[in-house]
């Protein structure tokens, strides 16, 4: 067994390093602007040259000039919670389309504001993007509260948020559509496999933020329907006492029982490897994880012994797996995104699709860039084949937006995330409330 002990100093370069969630302290502010072109060698993982980055553009070599096309985007950049990932990865495709054609030969121009969980501040974001910056889309959007903060307003200046969903209102609302399944989803998921695996209760644990009951309830709606026992607990984050939080987890669970993690990579990774450090963890019958532990850097960071005993919901493809678009998405990765600090992972993912979608609605404008235009073409995006979910992605003209409701499971396997044998795409239960009402109205 490796030794999974390590100093508080080595684990901090590590999380910096390769973490897929960017702790606030390891990256660069951007309070605004596309910034310059990254520079080439960002660490992605696939050697420079071995895909045609040009395949992101329509005339390849050619870089786009004239007037830009504004697009805009709001991330929570704090202390513990930082998912500038995602944007700065779509920055990456947008900068490569600009180098390879653009938009019928126009720029993007991408401005980042960035928030630390403040209302007035997240309001004010939106409002600084269309009112000042004149941006015709959003793209990108990812926080904790601005789903919750600003959806009314972007109903009121008709525009459609293609965003990553952590509050409710991501997915209930009119004018946002996400790319993931958000922690109430993802945490279905993860309940889901380890009750069809035979567990007799559940231990589901999440962070103490905004937004926890909302969250806690999938997972519960989940277990009342399979008839089986689930308690419900948070931690405040950071987590200080990881060995205590293992400890009360396992005791919890008991040998047939299973306990779900709903954290930050950096977090859960406190509790998997306490729970090993105690080696406790083979005590319960299995451990899950929502989808932000899908990552290679947790993989790689727990090593041998935990294949088929950690589970994580994986909301899209797995990195392990080949394909043109993962290929891309790598090599855009390796040229352009010096900014991604997570490197390879859920979270720059989600930035490369978002980005994908946005340009597939922005070629289809016919006539002018305007935020009628623009906003319309993403609404009017239907079956969209991302490269990277289970399914199709649909926005539409819905009361409510779960497009990305069917999802994969994995399991570390020699440093890399992989497919589990049976974690082929499955759909989230329509249990969830939420998920039947998203099913009715789509048809």
């Amino acid at each position: 067994m490796r030794n999974a002990r390590r100093n508080g100093g080595r684990l901090a370069v590590a999380l910096c390093a390769a973490g897929a969630l960017v702790l606030a302290g390891c990256g660069d502010d951007d309070e605004g602007g596309g910034g310059p072109a990254a520079q080439p060698g960002a660490s992605g993982g696939q050697a420079p040259g071995a895909v045609d980055v040009s395949q992101c553009g329509t005339d390849p070599g050619v870089r786009a000039t004239g007037e830009p096309i504004k697009l805009g985007a709001i991330v929570t950049d704090q202390p513990g919670t930082s998912f500038t990932d995602i944007p700065y990865m779509a920055r990456a495709y947008f900068e490569c389309v600009n180098d390879n054609g653009g938009i019928n030969g126009r720029p993007i121009e991408y401005v980042i504001e960035t928030e630390q969980t403040q209302p007035d501040q997240v309001s004010a974001a939106a409002r600084k993007l269309v009112e000042t910056d004149q941006v015709l889309g959003i793209v990108g959007n990812t926080s904790i509260i601005e789903c919750s903060v600003n959806h009314e307003y972007w109903e009121s200046v008709g525009y459609y948020v293609i965003d990553s969903g952590i509050a409710p209102e991501c997915y209930s609302t009119p004018n946002s559509a996400a790319v993931n399944m958000g922690p109430r989803y993802s945490s279905d998921g993860a309940v889901q496999y380890v009750l069809a695996h035979g567990a007799k209760k559940v231990v589901f644990d999440q962070s103490n933020v905004p937004g926890t009951d909302y969250i806690a309830a999938g997972p519960q709606a989940i277990a009342d329907d399979a008839g089986v026992p689930i308690t419900q607990l948070t931690e405040d984050v950071p987590i200080n006492d990881a060995n205590s939080v293992a400890l009360r987890l396992v005791q919890e669970a008991g040998p047939d029982g299973a306990v779900v993690l709903n954290f930050t990579p950096p977090e859960a990774l406190k509790i998997l490897q306490a729970a090993e450090d105690l080696n406790i963890h083979e005590n319960i019958a299995m451990w899950a994880c929502s989808t932000p532990c899908n990552t290679d850097f947790l993989a790689a960071e727990l090593g041998d012994g935990w294949e088929n005993l950690l589970f994580v919901n994986a909301e899209l493809t797995p990195l392990s797996e080949s394909s043109e678009t993962i290929d891309l998405y790598r090599a855009i990765l390796e040229e352009y995104g010096d900014d991604v600090q997570g490197g390879a992972g859920s979270f720059s993912q989600m930035g490369f699709v978002e980005a994908r979608i946005m340009v597939d609605a922005l070629r289809r404008v016919e006539g002018e860039f305007t935020p009628e235009t623009v906003n319309a073409a993403i609404r009017e995006t239907e079956g969209f084949d991302t490269g990277m979910l289970c399914e199709p992605w649909t926005y539409g003209d819905f009361p409510l937006h779960i497009p990305n409701n069917v999802d994969y499971t994995v399991t570390p396997r020699d440093g890399v995330m992989v497919i589990a044998d049976d974690g082929g795409c499955t759909p989230i239960s329509d249990v969830d409330p939420h998920i039947a009402q998203y099913r009715a109205a789509v048809g």
